[in-house]
């Protein structure tokens, strides 16, 4: 009796073991981490900026297109070689660097960073229907990721020549109530303006440079273009 209730034991424990290398077979590893680096086929301003400054170099012919192609990777390996750097083609954080290219990332909406945008907004943008000072409150956010631009909020309201309201003193008249909300729409995410980085007043400028900028839609007075 004691050797069949063994037996049985030893039997329910292989079961129990082949079960167990079985399921194992069949359950998928962690996913890996996410990839942020611009590396083949990725797209985005980054690749762009990437492309731009392999362009000035002499690098890379092909289009400023934002993908991530066999050609751009090419330049980048080229460039790193250039460089002393790991030539894998990649353009990690020590590759972007040597190429002078930084780029910021929407900041979080904060009672700051609310206030900040909205002054700006009100600034630019008093007046104007409430999805047009959202749209103007994006704008300002998307030149955060872009790399022609600051980095950061601060950066891009206060870099030089950039905004005539901030240096004809309408930056620093009281705030329209509307503009904290449209700050905080745009900072949570809501982009009327089509991912656009240039608005004007058609009406009020003989710009030709900003004229020349493909548009994007209109939003009362203003052109938004990119």
């Amino acid at each position: 009796m004691k050797k069949k209730r063994k037996s049985t034991a030893l039997i329910a424990i292989i079961v129990l073991l082949i079960g167990m290398i079985t399921l194992s077979a069949f359950v998928s590893p962690d996913p890996p981490a996410t990839e942020t680096l611009s590396r083949l086929w990725s797209t985005g301003n980054e690749v762009t900026a990437i492309q731009q400054k392999l362009k000035e170099r002499g690098l890379y012919t092909g289009n400023v297109d934002g993908i991530y192609g066999p050609n751009t990777q090419s330049a980048v390996i080229k460039f790193q070689k250039q460089q002393g750097l790991s030539a894998d083609g990649i353009a990690g954080p020590a590759t972007l660097k040597r190429l002078g290219i930084t780029i910021g990332s929407t900041p979080s909406a904060t009672t700051a960073n609310v206030n900040l945008l909205a002054r700006i907004i009100s600034a630019e943008g008093r007046g104007e229907s409430y999805t047009g000072q959202v749209a103007i409150g994006a704008v300002i956010l998307n030149r955060i990721e872009h790399p022609s631009f600051p980095d950061t909020l601060s950066g891009v309201i206060y870099q030089p020549g950039a905004f005539t309201a901030v240096t004809d003193g309408q930056f620093n008249q009281p705030v329209a109530s509307s503009c904290y909300d449209a700050a905080r729409d745009a900072l949570n995410g809501w982009d009327p303006s089509g991912g656009a980085i240039y608005y004007y007043n058609p009406s009020k400028t003989s710009n030709q440079w900003i004229r020349s900028r493909p548009v994007i839609k209109r939003i009362g007075n203003h052109l938004f273009c990119s």
